[in-house]
């Protein structure tokens, strides 16, 4: 990142090597369709271009980074709300599709499941375990503090747990 701020173009463009799959697969996780994600990592880059003076030297990236892609998500979000808000519903919707890539051999949706934790427990779930931040760095990305974030993870594994158990029906 320090050789990106100061205009290297090799050091650009192995920073982006690194961070666009673990950005794509944050906005995937959160519920974002592949041409939403993938438009949504790029407003990041283009957030994290425009702000690359802010970055500290020193300072740890990845809460860094995703504080601004948190940031992108929730501005999408809000946009996307207001969109829906003024579009009229069809009368014939496309047919589903016959074979949906997300779920594994064992049947579970990961997206499916995800989706029915409360949007906060989802975030923090979704860049501890997908995107492999730390604690410390997911608490910093959202602005949180530790224990918010450790109270967040523990009340989302208990959601999940439950929803994973056999004959437990969805809340």
């Amino acid at each position: 990142m320090c050789g990106y701020q100061l205009g290297d173009e090799v050091a650009a463009g192995a920073l982006i090597e690194r961070l666009t799959p673990l950005l794509l697969r944050y906005f995937l996780a959160q519920g974002a369709s592949r041409s939403l994600a993938e438009d949504l990592t790029q407003e990041t880059w283009m957030r994290i271009h425009r702000g690359r003076h802010t970055y500290r030297p020193g300072a740890p990236l990845r809460p860094w980074v995703f504080a601004i892609a948190r940031h992108v998500r929730l501005d999408a979000g809000r946009r996307i709300r207001r969109i829906e808000f003024r579009e009229q519903p069809m009368d014939l919707l496309p047919e589903p599709p016959t074979h949906d890539p997300r779920v594994s051999r064992e049947g579970l949706d990961l997206h499916a499941i995800l989706a029915k934790l409360p949007p906060s427990q989802r975030e923090v779930i979704v860049m501890l375990k997908i995107s492999g931040m730390t604690i410390e760095e997911v608490a910093r990305a959202t602005a949180s503090t530790v224990g918010s974030v450790k109270q967040k993870v523990h009340r989302a594994y208990d959601r999940l747990r439950d929803l994973l158990r056999p004959g437990v029906r969805s809340r």
